[in-house]
C-alpha cells in the first residue's frame, strides 16, 4: 500500500511539476535552439485592415473605445464594424454619433460568437483585427499587428495586453500580474517554435481566408479561430509590441469567475476540434498537451499529492514536512482571500511584505486551479458561463 502511495505522489509532483516549470524551460531552450522566425517577403506597406468589436450593453465604454480607435496611426483604410449583440441600453445611440465612421450592426441576442460571425460577414478586408469594447490600444498597435502578415505562413496574430494597476487594484492583481508575465513569456517562446496556442482576444488579427465560422455557444473563439487556422498549416504568432490595456479583475470572485468561463471553454475546444488530441494532425500537439490540456489536469494531481502525502505522514519525515507545506501553501491562499476581502487598495500597497506578497500569489495559484475544476463541472453540467 505504501509503495503505491509513494508512486502516486511523485507522479502527481512530476506532473505538476512538468507543466508548471518543466514544460517552459523545454520550449525556452527549444526556443533559442530552433527558433522559426518570421519572414517578410510580402510588400511593405500596410494592407487596409477590418476590425470587429462584439459589444453588448457597453454603452458606456463605447465611445471612448471608438475614439482610441480613430486616433491610431494606421496609415492605410481601416473599417470598423461594431455588432451589437442585442444591447438594451444606449448602444445604438452612441453608434449612430459614430454613423460616419463606423459600420453598426444590430442582431439580436445571440451571444458574442454569433456577433463576431456577423462582423466578418461585412468585413471588406483580407485582415480582420478583433478587439473588446473595453480595452486601449497603444498608438504603434495595428501596425505592429499586422506587420507579420508579410509573411505569407503567419495566418494569426496576437496582441500583448498589459494590466494597469492604480489605487483600487484588488489584492489578487499582484498575484495575477505576475502570472500574466508567466503566461505571456511562454506564449513567446510557443510563437518563436512555431505557434502560440490562442490569442489574447482583446487584440489579435487574422487572414480572412482562415475564418470559419464560429459554432453559436463558443466559448473562446480567440482560441479556437486560431488553432484551426494552425491545423490549417498557418502559424499563429505572438508580437508583443502590439500593445492593449486594460485593468485587472476586481475581485478573486472576478477573476474566479472569468477563469471559471476559460477553463470551461478548453474543454468545448476538444469537443468542437477533436483533432487537437492527434499528434498526427496537430503540429503543436505537445505544446497543446503540455499548456493547455496539462493545465485542466493538474487540480486532480493536487488533490493526489496531498492524500498520498497524509497517507505517507506517519512512516516518513519527508513526507510529513511535503505534506505540511501544502498546507501551509493553502493556509497562505486563504489569507490572500482574506486579503482580498478586507484590505483596501492603498494599504495594500503599503503592506507589499513577503509574508503578504507570497499569500497573493498563493491565492492566484489556488483560484486559477479550483477554476479548472469548476470550469469542468459548469461545462459537463453545460451551464451557459460564457453569457
Amino acid at each position: 500500500m505504501s509503495v503505491l502511495l509513494e508512486w502516486m505522489f511523485w507522479l502527481s509532483c512530476a506532473s505538476v511539476a512538468y507543466v508548471y516549470a518543466g514544460y517552459p524551460l523545454l520550449i525556452k531552450i527549444w526556443s533559442r535552439v530552433r527558433p522559426r522566425a518570421i519572414r517578410p517577403i510580402g510588400p511593405e506597406e500596410l494592407p487596409p485592415i477590418s476590425i470587429v468589436i462584439a459589444a453588448r450593453n457597453e454603452a458606456n465604454t463605447l465611445g471612448a473605445r471608438i475614439e482610441n480607435l480613430l486616433s491610431l496611426e494606421y496609415p492605410a483604410d481601416c473599417q470598423i464594424i461594431v455588432v451589437s449583440d442585442g444591447s438594451t441600453d444606449d448602444t445604438a445611440i452612441v453608434l449612430a454619433d459614430y454613423q460616419q465612421q463606423v459600420e453598426g450592426v444590430l442582431v439580436p441576442a445571440g451571444g458574442k460568437a454569433r456577433a463576431l460571425n456577423a462582423g466578418v460577414a461585412r468585413a471588406r478586408h483580407d485582415i480582420v483585427v478583433f478587439a473588446d469594447a473595453r480595452q486601449v490600444f497603444a498608438p504603434h498597435a495595428l501596425q505592429e499587428l499586422v506587420a507579420p502578415f508579410r509573411d505569407p505562413a503567419v495566418g494569426v496574430v496576437s496582441g500583448e495586453l498589459l494590466f494597469v494597476t492604480g489605487d483600487s487594484g484588488s489584492t489578487i492583481a499582484e498575484g495575477l500580474g505576475l502570472y500574466w508575465n508567466y503566461e505571456k513569456s511562454i506564449r513567446r517562446d510557443e510563437s518563436a517554435i512555431h505557434s502560440t496556442l490562442g490569442a489574447t482576444g482583446a487584440i489579435y488579427a487574422i487572414r480572412r481566408s482562415t475564418w470559419v465560422p464560429l459554432p453559436p455557444d463558443t466559448i473562446l473563439d480567440d482560441v479556437l479561430t486560431p488553432m484551426r487556422a494552425v491545423l490549417g498549416g498557418y502559424r499563429s504568432v505572438f508580437n508583443g509590441l502590439a500593445r492593449a490595456f486594460d485593468r485587472p479583475s476586481a475581485s478573486a470572485k472576478a477573476e474566479s469567475q472569468r477563469k471559471v468561463r476559460t477553463l470551461a471553454g478548453n474543454f468545448q475546444l476538444v469537443c468542437l476540434e477533436p483533432r487537437l488530441l492527434l499528434p498526427w494532425c496537430n503540429p503543436v500537439w505537445l505544446q497543446f498537451f503540455s499548456h493547455k490540456v496539462g493545465r485542466l489536469l493538474v487540480p486532480y494531481a493536487l488533490v493526489l499529492m496531498l492524500v498520498s502525502s497524509a497517507c505517507l505522514t506517519p512512516w516518513s519525515s519527508f513526507y510529513a514536512a511535503a505534506f505540511t507545506s501544502q498546507l501551509l501553501l493553502y493556509a497562505f491562499a486563504i489569507y490572500g482571500a482574506w486579503l482580498d476581502e478586507h484590505e483596501g487598495g492603498a494599504h495594500r500597497r503599503e503592506s507589499g511584505d513577503l509574508f503578504a506578497r507570497f499569500a497573493r500569489v498563493a491565492l492566484t495559484f489556488l483560484v486559477l486551479n479550483a477554476s479548472a475544476v469548476a470550469g469542468l463541472w459548469m461545462f459537463a453540467l453545460n451551464k451557459k458561463v460564457w453569457r
